[in-house]
């Protein structure tokens, strides 16, 4: 039986489920195995990002993945390297969210709210494709 529930309620779910958790020591346990479903890692990582970002107070998280599939993800508050979800994790976190902000073309932004426990965030989505690399950035709020 097919998961019909959308992949941003599954962002929120998991966001939920490892709010309590560190989540870039969750980040860095993500590993592919051969049997692993491979939207639910993507879910996973796209959930972990979002709550590293706001518990870091990130401005910006970006995922680029290169022709040659290598992905690297950075974090702007201060230049730091988070651990890469890999490159199958890497290219189906890209579908994931141009299944969330309903893209068919190669470039696009949306803000995208997410539910955590009792409050929400708005985060800002941007996709671009260019010549040889696929970028993701999630642009978090101003924090006070």
């Amino acid at each position: 039986m097919q998961d019909k529930r959308s992949f941003h309620l599954k962002v929120q779910e998991m966001c939920a489920c490892y709010a309590q958790t560190d989540p870039l020591k969750e980040m860095s346990n993500l590993k592919i195995a051969p049997d692993a479903d491979l939207e639910e890692a993507a879910v996973k990582w796209i959930a972990l990002t979002l709550l590293y970002g706001i518990t870091d107070q990130a401005k910006k998280i970006k995922l680029s993945i290169e022709k040659d599939g290598s992905v690297s993800v950075t974090a702007k508050y201060y230049k730091a390297e988070l651990p890469s979800p890999g490159t199958e994790i890497g290219k189906k976190v890209i579908d994931v969210i141009r299944n969330i902000m309903h893209l068919d073309k190669p470039s696009g932004e949306l803000p995208l709210t997410v539910g955590i426990g009792e409050s929400s965030i708005e985060v800002e989505i941007e996709l671009e494709k260019e010549d040889d690399r696929e970028v993701l950035e999630i642009e978090f709020p101003k924090t006070k």
